[in-house]
């Protein structure tokens, strides 16, 4: 038999059923970034690397623009993609290798940089030339008549840079008796490691982390630039200065640690023209192409 719902209980639930609800606070709009880099090991292994600094970035941008902000992290297969999107306007901002910030400078001049990565208070890094532990080549100038391993064509240190010691120290391409661009610093060190080339070129950094149980050492170590970050033409000047800002306040340690820098500094584009020296000198490893011929003369 059903019960008879009071009378109270009956007004209660009418008063609730005609009352209408309260207006929802409109949602704040969210600003949405596009972060790039490549993979200059394997690609889980950079989204891992960036993820704290992320997280990091869009704390401290939400606050500065009192807005909510997502970061999109987008990893590249290569160099030369993250490149190409990153001029094209497709990123927003970028961390690259210092040769590919002089590349997207000479093809958009428009890009802005943001800061350096740093390492004790220095806008500086190193790149190492390894050779195997028992290896019979102790400088440079032994390396003729054997192979190389370089990282990805674009790579500062995996090609501009160490084609330039390896001039300087009177060694072009035809010196050598073979080698390879094997895309990755990781990839070079397990190269080397093989046996599969008797030297390669990696960022200090790679070599270090590898080198657990001393199965190479370096032959040549060589100056580099901290890498830059990088924010696309036409961004607006106002995120410019928010993400430069959050940036060169960066302390989260999860954060730098996972980057394997201790901050960041002011940068200009001035402070890269070590590498564009260096990207010049390295234009002579290649082997002169041949001389056009004449084209014969007509009647």
């Amino acid at each position: 038999m059903a019960h008879p719902i009071p009378t109270l209980l009956l007004g209660a639930l009418s008063l609730a059923l005609c009352t209408p609800l309260p207006a929802q606070e409109p949602t704040a709009a969210v600003v949405s970034f596009t972060f790039g880099t490549y993979s200059f090991k394997k690609p889980t292994d950079v989204y891992n690397d960036f993820a704290p600094a992320i997280e990091s970035l869009e704390n401290s941008l939400e606050a500065r623009l009192n807005l909510p902000v997502t970061i999109d992290l987008k990893v590249y297969k290569t160099y030369e993609e993250c490149l190409d999107k990153f001029v094209s306007g497709e990123v927003d901002f970028v961390r690259f290798g210092p040769a590919s910030y002089v590349i997207a400078r000479e093809r958009n001049p428009e890009v802005q940089l943001l800061v350096a990565e740093q390492e004790d208070g220095k806008k500086r890094c190193q790149g190492v030339i390894a050779v195997r532990k028992d290896s019979p080549v102790h400088s440079l100038d032994q390396l003729k008549g054997r192979t190389f391993a370089f990282g990805d064509q674009l790579s500062t240190i995996g090609r501009f840079l160490s084609q330039a010691r390896l001039v300087e120290a009177g060694i072009t391409e035809k010196d050598l008796k073979s080698h390879e661009y094997l895309e990755r610093h990781d990839k070079v060190f397990k190269a080397v490691e093989l046996g599969n080339f008797d030297a390669g070129a990696m960022h200090i950094a790679t070599f270090e982390d590898n080198n657990t149980e001393g199965q190479l050492r370096t032959i040549c170590v060589f100056e580099n630039v901290g890498k830059p970050w990088i924010a696309r033409a036409g961004l607006d000047e106002r995120f410019v200065l928010a993400l430069r800002e959050s940036l060169l306040t960066m302390d989260t340690p999860a954060a730098l640690k996972a980057l394997k820098v201790h901050g960041f500094l002011p940068a200009t584009d001035t402070d890269y023209q070590l590498v564009r020296d260096g990207m010049k000198t390295a234009e002579r490893f290649a082997s002169p192409q041949a001389q056009p011929q004449p084209e014969p003369a007509k009647d």
